[in-house]
């Protein structure tokens, strides 16, 4: 497992740049593997069948999917890369980061959807979920030590509001348009 971690300073300075993605298909338990896999499993069903199929078609859709996971993973790891690379201990794993790419990519997709967290019994639209997660996440990362890297869910959540933005810029302007 060691071998496969998230180390921007073994990346630096050992150029193990396969790190970049294989830390994506680790997790350190079997609750942090499930609560991703199923975010992953309802999101991204929705994203694929509702948004990129009828949108791209079967297999454009599902290329779209691959390379928003895969590259969502990596760009989750910008921020974190540059605020440790100079820290040898600093050490990461799972794929929230890409799983992240993939629930902003289908809030901004699709801004109505309901969505909720496990532990709260209710959902709430996207378009008021996608902010909320963000603040949060961006308060955690500044004010909380948890062992959570909330800097790549930021990442990650980014390079799905971004990617989205590539395939379909009036996605964005709809978003924004709910607001006002």
């Amino acid at each position: 497992m060691e071998k496969l971690l998230f180390s921007p300073y073994l990346i630096k300075y050992n150029n193990q740049w396969y790190r970049l993605f294989t830390h994506s298909w680790i997790h350190a338990d079997w609750q942090h593997l499930l609560f991703n896999m199923v975010s992953l499993f309802y999101i991204g069903d929705v994203l694929i069948k509702e948004c990129w199929i009828p949108a791209y078609g079967e297999v454009e859709g599902m290329v779209l999917f691959l390379i928003l996971y895969i590259i969502g993973g990596v760009a989750a790891t910008v921020l974190p890369y540059l605020k440790n690379k100079e820290n040898y201990s600093y050490r990461a794993l799972g794929a929230s980061g890409a799983v992240s790419a993939v629930i902003f990519a289908a809030i901004l997709w699709q801004p109505n959807m309901p969505l909720g967290l496990l532990f709260i019994p209710f959902s709430i639209p996207a378009y008021i979920f996608g902010p909320l997660y963000l603040l949060i996440e961006y308060f955690a990362m500044r004010n909380i030590k948890t062992g959570v890297a909330h800097d790549a869910h930021l990442g990650g959540a980014l390079f799905g509001i971004l990617f989205v933005l590539f395939l379909n810029l009036d996605k964005g302007k709809d978003f924004v348009h709910l607001f006002f």
